[in-house]
């Protein structure tokens, strides 16, 4: 178990003003009409788009601070903003304001033999605790979905990313004012001190549910210390299985996408599984493509065989996370071996299968227990945006309450409605 962190008074009474704004904030939006949610969804993302060159140079700050202090490449990845990904944001809080609210929703009436009716209502969770690495744009994505679902969030983001999230947060505290919404509702840590974690975790009179996002350190130490339920997102040690029944030219292109399109997320490929009979072809098509690219390539013996510049793989190897240019490869005889491989080595996040043969891919699809399980696609399409959810506050690899991409639906839960009419139980 991870050492508790121990937490100074100013901290500790910080987050109990922090935690109280939220909790009152909690009950005004999750009475809020939809109409003001969306609003104030839209009013962030104009704001956004106003203060995008404000929000360019407070993250240029970050990356020249992740300069000095020589944070990985991955990281560096995640942590850079651009025009174009400050556009995301704002697009993606458009797009939210654009999903239906779940909020309210009632299903499953029906009417008992003693009288009553029975139902589910659909009401948010209450106060969302986000903790984040590097990924700035996770302060605008997690707002949206907390706000439109019904719930005040405190958002905790990385020393990495200070700058840019207090800019970022200042548009998000501008867009619920100009439609009358406390502030509260949407609470960015204003302290770089890696204590304010630990008081978040120690705080369940005002955080409903923590969500982490980064590193395994980070989920380990959440995990370890929470005394507030979480939803867990842990590594995407995703793969690309390539079936002998598969198209040369198709399983190319998706194992290189997969691969290739961005290293630093989590739902890159970090292990190619390429069955025995197609594995040559396929190999001598893509291993260029991986060496233009500057992907290192490590292979089991088979692979090497095949590969002329592959470094041995190792057991660990199998079980990493790289969210970097490297990839490991594995030969096996079949469909068995490859379920065996991601059974055991696996994180539970992603799983990609390539395929012409319809009853190889429908086992694949029941028998690999990932939260996404693919067929004929990328592995990175594993993103609530992708998956029409408008953006997600995370990946959950967990099996309660939501798993995968967790979109407005899985911000809520819900609750039994019971109607009567002076029924009495016998």
């Amino acid at each position: 178990m991870s050492k508790v962190t121990s937490v100074s008074n100013e901290i500790r009474e910080s987050m109990d003003s922090t935690g109280r704004n939220a909790r009152a904030a909690a009950q005004i939006i999750a009475q809020a009409p939809t109409g003001v949610k969306n609003k104030a969804l839209l009013a962030m993302a104009q704001r956004i788009e106003h203060d995008r060159e404000r929000i360019l140079e407070a993250n240029a700050a970050d990356l020249e601070a992740a300069d000095t202090t020589g944070l990985s490449s991955a990281l560096v990845d995640r942590l850079e903003l651009t025009p174009e990904r400050i556009g995301a944001m704002a697009q993606g809080l458009t797009q939210i304001a654009a999903l239906a609210d779940p909020v309210g929703e009632i299903s499953d009436m029906n009417t008992r033999p003693s009288g009553i009716t029975v139902g589910r209502m659909r009401v948010p969770l209450g106060v969302i605790g986000i903790i984040y690495e590097s990924r700035p744009n996770v302060t605008a994505d997690a707002a949206g979905l907390c706000l439109k679902s019904g719930n005040a969030a405190i958002l905790r983001g990385g020393s990495e990313a200070f700058n840019s999230n207090r800019a970022i947060s200042d548009c998000l505290a501008h867009g619920l004012v100009d439609v009358g919404l406390p502030e509260g509702v949407i609470q960015v840590l204003k302290t770089t001190d890696r204590s304010a974690v630990s008081a978040m975790l120690d705080s369940p009179e005002y955080l409903d549910v923590i969500v982490p996002r980064g590193g395994r350190g980070l989920i380990e130490k959440v995990s370890a210390e929470s005394r507030v339920p979480v939803i867990r997102h842990l590594d995407g040690n995703c793969h690309v299985f390539v079936d002998a029944s598969a198209d040369v030219e198709k399983a190319v292109e998706i194992a290189f996408n997969a691969k290739c399109r961005r290293y630093g997320v989590c739902g890159a490929m970090e292990t190619l599984l390429l069955a025995n009979p197609i594995a040559q072809a396929v190999l001598e098509q893509l291993v260029p493509r991986y060496q233009e690219a500057g992907v290192e390539l490590r292979g089991c013996e088979r692979a090497r065989s095949m590969i002329v510049e592959c470094t041995n793989a190792t057991e660990a190897d199998w079980e990493t996370e790289y969210l970097a240019p490297i990839l490991a490869i594995r030969i096996v005889d079949g469909l068995d071996e490859a379920i065996a491989h991601i059974g055991r080595y696996g994180s539970g996040h992603t799983d990609a299968i390539v395929t012409n043969d319809l009853s190889r891919s429908q086992r694949f699809v029941r028998e690999v227990d990932s939260s996404s399980v693919m067929v004929n696609a990328s592995t990175q399409f594993a993103d609530g945006f992708e998956y029409g959810l408008g953006a997600e506050i995370g990946i959950s690899t967990d099996k309660l309450h939501v798993r995968g991409p967790v979109g407005l639906e899985g911000l809520t839960i819900q609750k039994y409605i019971v109607y009567g009419d002076g029924a009495i139980r016998p």
